[in-house]
Parts: C-alpha cells; sequence; structure tokens
C-alpha cells in the first residue's frame, strides 16, 4: 500500500478527495489517502503551499512532494524540504490560460472597449488584421508557449523571451538581456507568463515599458511582482502604455484602496485566468506516483536553483 498524504487546506479535501481516488485506481495504484499520517509513514506528499505543513524535516520515507500549485515559489526556499519537488502542469489549467489570454488579447486586438464605449454613436472602426498586431509573451514555460501556440495559430506574429534559449514553431525566440530589448521593441501587446523568481521581479520597469511603443498593452496573468507598480502606473499616465489587464498582484486580494482599482486604464480581474482542475490535476499526480513507484523520472520536476 502507497501513503499519499493530502496537505492542503481542508475545503480543498472534498474538491480533491473523490478525482484522486478514481485517477489512482485508472493508474493500478493501491493507495491510502488521507489527511494524516505519521510522518515517518508517508510515500508522497500531495500539496499546497499555503497548507500548514511546512517543516519536511519528519518525512524521511517521502519520495516526493508532489504540487497542487503551477507556482512553487512559496515553497522552493523553505529549506527543510530536501524531497523531490515537483509543480502542477495540469491541461485544464493550460486550457484556462489559453483561453483568458486569447479573450483579453482579442479584446485589445479588435478594441472592444471602443464598441462598448460608442453605444449610442454610429462610429465605425476597422480593426487591423491579426498579422499587423506583434505579441510579445514574456515567459515561454509550458503556459506560455501554449499561448504562443494558440496566438500563432490566429494569425498574430508572436515572439517570446525566456532567460535561456527556447525553439518554439512559428515563434521568433529571444533570450537573455539583449534579447528582451529586441523582443519589446515592437510589440503591441505584451503578455507576461514568467515565474517569480530574483531575476524576474520588476521584469516591467521603468526602462522596459520605456522600450515598447507607444500605445501597447500589457496583460499579466502570471506573478504581480513581474511588474514595478509604479513603473506601471506612472506608464499609463503619459500614454506610454495604453491599458493593462491584471489578473495577478503583490499582495492579494488586491487591498481596497490600491490606485489599480479606480484607474480607467486598468482592468483588474481576481486571479481567475488559470485554476487547477481537480480531475486533470489528479491525473497528473497519480502519473507520478506510478513514475516515482516504478523508478521512473518525475515529470514536471522543479529545478531549485533557477526556482521553477
Amino acid at each position: 500500500m502507497i501513503n499519499a498524504l493530502f496537505a492542503a487546506r481542508p475545503e480543498r479535501w472534498d474538491t480533491y478527495e473523490l478525482t484522486l481516488r478514481a485517477a489512482f485506481e485508472a493508474e493500478g495504484l493501491a493507495v491510502d489517502l488521507r489527511q494524516d499520517f505519521a510522518p515517518e509513514e508517508v510515500d508522497y506528499i500531495i500539496y499546497a503551499p499555503n497548507s500548514d505543513l511546512q517543516d519536511f524535516r519528519p518525512y524521511t520515507r517521502c519520495k516526493a512532494v508532489l504540487n497542487l500549485w503551477a507556482g512553487v515559489e512559496k515553497i522552493t526556499t523553505n529549506e527543510t524540504l530536501t524531497q523531490p519537488l515537483c509543480r502542477m502542469v495540469d491541461p485544464g489549467l493550460t486550457q484556462s490560460m489559453i483561453e483568458w489570454v486569447t479573450g483579453h488579447v482579442l479584446r485589445y486586438h479588435l478594441d472592444i472597449d471602443r464598441s462598448l464605449a460608442l453605444q449610442n454613436s454610429w462610429s465605425p472602426y476597422i480593426p487591423p488584421l491579426s498579422e499587423e498586431r506583434p505579441i510579445t509573451i514574456l515567459g515561454l514555460g509550458a503556459l506560455g508557449q501554449a499561448c504562443a501556440t494558440a496566438l500563432t495559430q490566429l494569425g498574430f506574429p508572436v515572439s517570446g523571451w525566456s532567460r535561456t534559449a527556447k525553439s518554439v514553431a512559428g515563434v521568433t525566440c529571444h533570450h537573455g538581456p539583449e534579447g528582451l530589448n529586441a523582443a519589446l521593441a515592437e510589440a503591441q501587446i505584451v503578455i507576461l507568463l514568467l515565474p517569480d523568481t530574483p531575476h524576474t521581479q520588476n521584469i516591467l520597469n521603468a526602462q522596459s515599458l520605456a522600450r515598447l511603443p507607444k500605445g501597447a498593452r500589457i496583460i499579466n496573468p502570471g506573478r504581480g511582482p513581474l511588474i514595478d507598480d509604479e513603473a506601471l502606473l506612472a506608464a499609463l499616465e503619459t500614454g506610454q502604455i495604453a491599458h493593462a489587464t491584471l489578473d495577478v498582484f503583490r499582495i492579494e486580494p488586491l487591498p481596497e484602496d490600491h490606485p489599480y482599482w479606480a484607474h480607467p486604464k486598468v482592468t483588474v480581474t481576481p486571479h481567475i485566468a488559470a485554476e487547477t482542475r481537480p480531475i486533470t490535476a489528479s491525473r497528473v499526480i497519480a502519473e507520478n506516483i506510478r513514475r516515482g513507484e516504478a523508478g521512473e523520472d518525475f515529470v514536471h520536476l522543479v529545478d531549485r536553483s533557477r526556482g521553477y
């Protein structure tokens, strides 16, 4: 029997218990899934970083910690964690991110806000074709690549940037500091899908925002600290940035007195771009436990030296 500890907020147990059990059965795994074990009896920890479990030292038998979240920045710095850590790359989460990003890109591309503001006025406007609207995605991980591919299929010229070199079919890929300048130079819409690491924090700051074409638009469903908030507000005031759609923030929920709420050039959404789906996420967890028991490499293993 494989002992799997479910270490997440109590309300998540009701969400995941049945889907995890079904996924284990589908993989032919005999798993004792519980919310409480003696630490020395645990083989795998199914984990959410906001769990009460923060000290991993007693879990001496644990073969891997399997994160339920795509983001791992809240756990990678935990010095008690010596077990392999796997992040969540969930097909359901990926699909919801594609849909959210594509929806907001098309909102900007078709200038839907303009149409809504002119409901009492006949004022024809012909938007450009997608091939005339360069888009840049900062971050070419699983989510960034999926969104880039979807946008290229709609005819947008897509550039991508990552810290290290990547290759994505149909996408102009840049990397490193000089590559960032090139990726921003012609981007009419910038989408942020980077992880939150010391190297990516404030990647959109006064200097990088100034490199964008005047009137560019920002979409951030990635991480709040990727943007220097004061620099973005200043760029919105000057018109350097025409509008920003923000789904993630340094403090969540976004404080009631934050200037983003009332800003006419900012759209706030409450961290809804992509949510882990229990059915598909449970299959990812079951696959990694199957791999662990078979002595195979885990999928989506985190490189803690990079933080993702």
